[in-house]
């Protein structure tokens, strides 16, 4: 390992773990280690069931290589592969990354394996980064979320065996990603697609002792294990939670594991112990905004969309929908399930469809169209109305209130402007003989 020496880190990802939000942690991970990493170990295994892993496995690859600088091998790490060797390479790697799929299925497959020793020693007394997010994060804890089979196949709530891979820094919990996940809208879907009521279930059936670890969707709890702290980073938190009593731990904390152990055993931190406490986190600078999630991306560029179209700006109409275009594109490297693509593409045809209609409407003030001609006519009219020819006067009123105008008389003049409701045309003309008779 030419990169890895002195540094030893468990970074456990909620969600967005191959999405543009998470760019900026891969990257101080990666900073971490003392050389650019010449050995980075992708696990398939949480999707190696699914038709179509060969796609997820080499967009993985290209986010690595694109946005973190990272040449990725990929790995299928399953009982069918070469454990020993696999093993050997797990230990050997300065980086070692594994998360979308199945948890169900990828403990199936590490339960007891080669791969599940080769994670523990990394841990305990071996080197490098090693990033478990998303399914691959909920094998970390005591107990282990069924996820998809509770909640998509429908059997009732409960928990399996997990690879109590957290042990190893002293806290008995089940990892739960996906924490403050919202998809639900009018149904519960928070923690992982769980729900309150049915985790308030599953906590009570928690070995004793074991707590809820909950990290929320595009963020990170970093374990630097040589130093002794953790870290949380990106757009949320990290939640310790017992007996349904919660501690929130938001991004930009850092706190010494030792307090970390003390409130997953109790609820509570060490009064004794230095830095911040859990009760009232304090970082040790500003958290850093994390970049936005494509459906607040899209719904801000469609903001933007809706003023352009407001101020009739085609320039701004054309920017917003190419920013949108890029945001898609940025997001399709993301491996999880969609994270707000579908929708994003949803409202990338509705914006280009308005902007076809307005480019086919025409963009222009309409006023500027009809200054020339309108300015000139109501000259004319109140040319007549001086020369006391009110018939021609009022004719070229009604002509101008047949096509959409709206004409003002008082003591300094006459001034028109647009009628958008129409309500003027089509009158019979009478109102402006008698405001030209008025006026006389």
């Amino acid at each position: 390992m030419t990169g890895a020496a002195g540094c030893r880190i468990l970074a456990v990802m909620g969600s967005g773990e191959t999405s543009p939000t998470m760019v900026t942690v891969h990257r101080e991970l990666v900073a971490r280690l003392a050389e650019p990493p010449s050995r980075a170990i992708l696990l398939e295994t949480p999707y190696r069931f699914q038709e179509n892993a060969a796609d997820i496995s080499a967009k993985a690859r290209a986010y690595f290589a694109r946005s973190v600088g990272l040449d990725v091998t990929v790995t299928p790490g399953t009982r069918d592969a070469a454990g020993g060797s696999l093993a050997a390479d797990l230990l050997a790697a300065d980086w070692v990354f594994s998360g979308p799929g199945s948890p169900t299925y990828a403990l199936a497959q590490w339960q007891g394996s080669p791969v599940a020793g080769a994670l523990r020693d990394r841990l305990l007394a071996g080197q490098g980064v090693t990033v478990l997010a998303s399914a691959a994060a909920v094998t970390l804890g005591v107990a282990a979320l069924p996820v998809y089979e509770i909640y998509k196949v429908g059997q009732p709530p409960h928990w399996l065996d997990g690879l109590n891979l957290m042990d190893v820094l002293g806290l008995t919990v089940t990892v739960i990603p996906h924490y403050d996940n919202a998809e639900g809208g009018h149904h519960d879907t928070r923690y992982c697609y769980l729900g309150e009521r049915r985790l308030a279930r599953l906590e009570r059936e928690l070995p004793d002792g074991a707590a809820v670890f909950g990290v929320d969707e595009h963020t990170a709890a970093l374990f630097d294990l040589a130093a002794g702290t953790m870290e949380v980073c990106g757009r949320g938190g990290v939640t310790v939670r017992r007996h349904g009593d919660s501690t929130v731990l938001p991004t930009g904390t850092s706190i010494p594991l030792a307090q970390l152990r003390e409130l997953v055993a109790t609820g509570a931190t060490a009064a004794a112990s230095p830095g911040p406490t859990a009760a009232s986190p304090a970082p040790a600078q500003p958290a850093a905004a994390a970049p936005a999630a494509l459906p607040e991306l899209t719904a801000a560029i469609q903001g933007r969309f809706d003023a352009a179209e407001r101020d009739r700006d085609a320039a701004a109409m054309v920017s917003a929908v190419l920013d949108l275009d890029s945001a898609i594109h940025e997001w399709a490297a993301d491996t999880e399930e969609d994270q707000g693509t579908e929708q994003a593409r949803a409202v990338l045809r509705t914006l280009i469809t308005r902007l076809g209609a307005a480019a086919q409407g025409g963009l222009a003030d309409p006023r500027d169209r009809l200054a020339p001609l309108a300015d000139r006519l109501v000259t004319l009219r109140g040319t007549f109305r001086g020369e006391g020819s009110y018939q021609a006067a009022d004719a070229i009123r009604d002509a101008l209130t047949a096509a959409g105008l709206e004409l003002h008389d008082d003591a300094s003049g006459t001034t028109w402007a647009l009628d958008p409701a129409g309500e003027l045309a089509g009158r019979d003309g009478q109102d402006g003989q008698r405001s030209a008779r008025t006026a006389r």
